[in-house]
């Protein structure tokens, strides 16, 4: 499991430079941030966590790219290259507002199933955010009630499990729903770098 971290430790954290370790990145890498934005601080609250936001990484090799497969509120499933994370986030010219840390799952994946697993998340695309998912997780929280029903909306970490388990790597619900924190508290989960 990666190692619990308050939003203090997050900061002592030291960067690792994007173009260090860019060439290190693979795909099926999970990206967690830990957002500055009234949204994400709306997150973290609710699940008690430092993490607001979480995705995957998918590599494309023969085109030299480094994208996240993201679910993004009020915009749905996308695929967006982590440099726009890094100096570009939403077209401010600016960095996103917080932190972000990369990890990997340490144990072996096989390849076969996880292309499965990012096909999947692909054939996703453009599917919508869940957004009154984050309304019906804080009334399971305040009342403390049972799972949702399955839909074909997302939040973040569903499409993270979801992608996973189609590349048969099951991810345990400690909840009554699965957010960043769930998955970063998983033992094979293991810390990489901080890139912002």
């Amino acid at each position: 499991m990666a190692a619990a971290l308050t939003p203090r430790e997050l900061s002592s954290v030291s960067v690792t430079p994007y173009d260090k370790i860019r060439g290190f990145l693979k795909t099926g890498d999970i990206v967690f941030c830990s957002g500055g934005y009234l949204f994400s601080k709306i997150i973290q609250r609710l699940t008690k966590s430092t993490w607001s936001h979480v995705a995957v990484v998918y590599k494309d090799e023969e085109l030299g790219r480094v994208l996240l497969l993201e679910a993004e509120p009020f915009v749905g499933i996308r695929l967006i290259p982590l440099s726009k994370y890094l100096r570009d986030y939403k077209g401010k010219k600016r960095p996103y507002k917080g932190k972000i840390f990369v990890t990997r799952l340490n144990i072996p994946i096989d390849k076969e199933d996880l292309n499965t697993g990012i096909s999947f998340g692909l054939d996703e695309l453009t599917r919508p955010y869940d957004n009154r998912e984050i309304f019906r997780i804080m009334l399971r929280i305040l009342f403390k009630m049972g799972k949702r029903e399955r839909n074909r909306n997302y939040i973040c970490s569903e499409l993270v499990r979801d992608v996973y388990a189609k590349a048969k790597i099951i991810f345990q619900l400690r909840d009554s729903y699965i957010s960043p924190d769930n998955l970063w508290k998983d033992e094979r989960v293991e810390q990489r770098y901080r890139v912002l």
